[in-house]
């Protein structure tokens, strides 16, 4: 009897599908764009399967993107970058997109208890920063230092892979609190938050 899978979150950026210019501009390890787009739609498969979910944010590709959308597994979310506009996103590609969004804020409850906020674009603050939650973002190409529980999901940085959430959160394990972070603080508002609740 075949075992069932569970549904696995993976998270991904800068594939830049179709671009050319992208090897020469990252030294990516292709003789081109046709061998590039193999190469990333194989990394991805390899990883991702139907029942997953995919948060792309941005630098997705260039031209027509068609074909390529229909061998990708999973369920994509996408957070568009300066390549198309949000209308242009979800109007040309809405049957392949389950959500198109500038910027999305992902609870993750089970095991991790964490939020994670996921831009195309690296942010200094982000949304639950000071109680040391995630954000990812790309654009950088491995170019820029994260700061703080932040990390580049761009291939470049990632050896041209998605990475799962069990891989981001080992990476995360790694990297300092971020600055905004009081744990001394944020023990002492829920210790209050607790008490009130019971006096009431």
């Amino acid at each position: 009897m075949e075992e069932t899978r569970e549904m696995t979150k993976f998270f991904i950026s800068d594939t830049h599908f179709n671009h050319e210019n992208i090897i020469r501009f990252c030294n990516r390890p292709f003789q081109n764009a046709l061998e590039m787009n193999e190469v990333l739609i194989n990394n991805w498969n390899a990883k991702v399967k139907n029942g997953d979910i995919v948060y792309h944010a941005g630098d997705f590709g260039y031209g027509e993107l068609r074909e390529i959308l229909d061998r990708l597994n999973g369920k994509i979310y996408y957070i568009p970058s300066h390549e198309w506009t949000h209308e242009q996103a979800v109007l040309k590609y809405k049957d392949h997109f389950a959500q198109v969004s500038p910027l999305m804020n992902v609870s993750i409850r089970k095991g991790y208890g964490v939020s994670i906020t996921i831009c195309h674009y690296c942010m200094r603050k982000w949304a639950k920063e000071h109680y040391n939650h995630w954000h990812l973002f790309g654009h950088s190409h491995g170019r820029l230092e994260p700061i703080g529980k932040s990390w580049d999901i761009g291939v470049d940085n990632n050896d041209y892979f998605p990475l799962s959430l069990e891989e981001i959160a080992k990476i995360m394990e790694n990297r300092p609190d971020n600055p905004g972070y009081n744990s001394t603080q944020i023990r002492r508002r829920n210790k209050c938050s607790v008490e009130n609740v019971r006096t009431v």
